[in-house]
């Protein structure tokens, strides 16, 4: 990973992620709305976490039973402001498959995914013990995706901005979630911040529920493209259009 970031850094770093005054445009939402989402996202998860107990149980015992290791895996993210916690996962690949290579991003068709984990990856089975990170005020149930420490400093020189993604707590689901494909390589990292920031300068309760709504369909095996109709979700390229029409806007200074 190193070597595929290390290439693009002066790439990336000419197009400023489109943004026209860099970090500078990156605001922490204050006001009613955090303290309302941090409530009734904290209710929300502690419904949620009990009503799904039974089907978290039985998918730890079924990783149990079909591979060696924890059935849960705790895993080091960057959160709100840079601070570090603990996320919880079901285990969906081989027990200490990361000893031999490091921390690395996974790939289409990843060998070190278990055939159980396959199917809890799919169904996204394997993310809902971060609900306990949600009642914990780590995580949200909607906010950028954490990313790993190791990634971070990495991204951060690659990628002009990347900071401003930890304005606000990492989410469960994202704006980025919802209609892009796992990280694979750094441009779909460029995508995926591009959609972080715009959810950063706009977090409001209607875009919430909207990307809730989407990764409802998302689970259920609906496409994006397919539901966008349904729940008006902002997709990359009116995201994209969006970064353009306000660079447009501004004038560069000479003296």
């Amino acid at each position: 990973m190193d070597i595929e970031i290390e290439r693009c850094v002066s790439r990336e770093t000419t197009l400023q992620m489109m943004e026209p005054h860099g970090a500078s445009l990156i605001t922490s939402r204050g006001g009613w709305y955090v303290t309302f989402k941090t409530v009734i996202e904290t209710i929300t998860s502690g419904i949620l976490l009990v009503l799904t107990a039974p089907l978290i149980l039985a998918a730890m015992a079924l990783v149990k039973l079909t591979s060696r290791g924890p059935a849960l895996y705790p895993q080091r993210r960057v959160g709100q402001d840079g601070r570090h916690f603990t996320l919880y996962k079901i285990r969906s690949m081989r027990h200490d498959c990361e000893r031999l290579t490091g921390p690395c991003w996974a790939t289409v068709r990843d060998p070190r995914v278990t055939p159980v984990g396959r199917f809890l990856r799919r169904t996204h089975l394997d993310e809902l013990p971060q609900l306990w990170n949600v009642i914990r005020g780590e995580m949200s149930l909607v906010g950028p995706r954490p990313e790993r420490p190791e990634f971070v400093s990495q991204l951060e020189r690659a990628l002009p901005n990347y900071q401003g993604r930890h304005a606000v707590l990492p989410g469960i689901t994202g704006l980025a979630q919802v209609q892009l494909p796992p990280d694979t390589e750094l441009n779909g990292v460029k995508h995926k911040l591009t959609c972080d920031l715009y959810y950063v300068e706009r977090m409001s309760l209607g875009l919430d529920l909207r990307i809730l709504l989407a990764t409802v369909t998302k689970v259920v095996g609906v496409p994006f493209v397919a539901s966008w109709n349904l729940h008006r979700v902002p997709n990359l390229a009116m995201i994209e259009d969006s970064h353009r029409h306000r660079a447009a806007q501004v004038q560069p200074a000479y003296y």
